[in-house]
């Protein structure tokens, strides 16, 4: 008996010493940028031990915020340096694209044409570490020029609007804090430029506002963070307010023609059957008479219906109103599309004339209307070995709108 306990008090010992042993000589080996403990050697050296899970380590880098890059001090605050090679690169071809002469078409025909696009990290791997950054994808995605396109001009307010009234700005970093400031001075500059929009400029500085008073009030009327960046940015938003106190919507000349009321009746029809919002129907029915009496034909509501909605959606509401043996010249159409909308909502990416798109193909956002350097360009078999890993998909992009946009970060 004593014997017995003997033994089984020295294999306890034993595997303590050799528990410890394992812990002070295990053995690490490197994978690319990563480090990862081998746990094969501790399986073989400790015999009997419970199986532990892998422990994950920490990322070894130069700069933990990006994986070996190198960072430039700019006016503006630090930026990566192939940010700013690609944002250059896209001035460039521009400024190129702008000028007409033909000596200058020749000199810089030989620089490459590349899109503004912004690849995204969807899923971390061990092998991966991905992370997206606010700062560099707006960068990347010239949303500062993007402004003054009349296209994307809706989207990028709509998305200033959901940074600016969600989490306040104070929650992004510092250089994306920066950024949206000037993007929003941006949009205050071009309204003021263009007289155009100025109830979005004005709902963005309310915002602004109510986002500084908010601010003040925390920490004893101080808000957290660098005293010189928020002073700062206190600047730029008095200077977004200035501009927008100061514009004067200022009526044509008489000697610009034609103007609004010049035109045809058939024209002020096409017009209006081109606006996709009904709130902008009803504003425009409370400023002209003649605008009440056409937005009043059922053909606009009827298409502004078969526009947001399907088909199938169209007959359930029909169904539903017990219109569905009525002829069509006898429905009221603005009473049906307003139950579609109650019952259905109206699509988010319908509501701009260009939205960002995703490339299931190369996990890449883009603008439609510029294209982006698809991997199936530069591979042509790429898609025929997706469609026989049985990946096939008939739709390789999907729009973003801005909601989505900012879920791929960490906000």
């Amino acid at each position: 008996m004593l014997a017995t306990v003997q033994e089984e008090r020295a294999r306890r010992i034993r595997f303590h010493f050799s528990v410890s042993v394992a812990k002070l000589i295990w053995p690490v080996r490197l994978v690319g940028t990563r480090v990862v403990r081998s746990a094969v050697f501790h399986k073989s050296l400790v015999k009997g031990a419970p199986e532990k899970p892998r422990e994950r380590m920490p990322f070894i880098s130069k700069d933990w915020r990006s994986p070996g890059d190198s960072w430039v001090k700019t006016d503006e605050g630090w930026e990566k340096l192939k940010v700013l090679e690609c944002v250059k690169r896209k001035r460039c071809i521009s400024e190129c694209s702008s000028t007409s002469d033909t000596e200058n078409d020749t000199e810089n025909g030989d620089n490459e044409v590349v899109p503004p696009h912004c690849h995204i990290t969807l899923k971390c791997t061990r092998e991966i570490a991905g992370f997206n950054g606010l700062g560099e994808a707006v960068r990347r995605l010239d949303f500062r020029s993007s402004v003054r396109d009349g296209r994307r001009f809706n989207y990028v307010c709509a998305l200033l609007r959901l940074l600016v009234s969600g989490k306040g700005i104070t929650s992004l970093p510092g250089g994306a804090q920066r950024l949206l400031l000037q993007m929003l001075e941006e949009v205050a500059t071009y309204v003021s430029d263009s007289q155009q929009n100025i109830n979005v400029l004005r709902g963005l500085v309310q915002q602004l506002r109510a986002l500084l008073n908010q601010e003040n009030q925390k920490c004893w009327g101080k808000p957290l963070g660098s005293q010189s960046l928020w002073a700062e940015h206190v600047q730029t938003i008095q200077r977004i307010q200035d501009i927008a106190s100061q514009i004067e919507i200022k009526e044509p000349g008489p000697n610009i023609r034609p103007k609004l009321h010049d035109l045809p009746e058939e024209c002020v029809r096409e017009i209006i059957l081109r606006i996709t919002d009904y709130k902008d129907l009803e504003a425009s029915a409370s400023a002209w008479s003649l605008m009440a009496a056409l937005i009043s034909e059922q053909r606009v509501w009827r298409e502004l219906s078969h526009y947001h909605f399907t088909k199938q959606q169209i007959d359930v509401v029909l169904e539903k109103m017990c219109l569905q043996d009525t002829k069509e010249r006898h429905r009221n159409w603005q009473a049906i599309y307003h139950a579609l909308r109650k019952m259905y909502g109206v699509r988010e990416e319908l509501q701009y004339a260009e939205i960002l798109a995703f490339c299931r193909l190369c996990r890449c956002l883009f603008w439609p209307s510029a294209g982006h350097p698809c991997i199936v360009d530069q591979c042509p078999d790429f898609r025929q070995r997706v469609q026989e890993a049985g990946n096939s998909n008939s739709n390789e992009t999907q729009p973003v709108p801005p909601a989505k946009f900012l879920q791929y970060f960490s906000l």
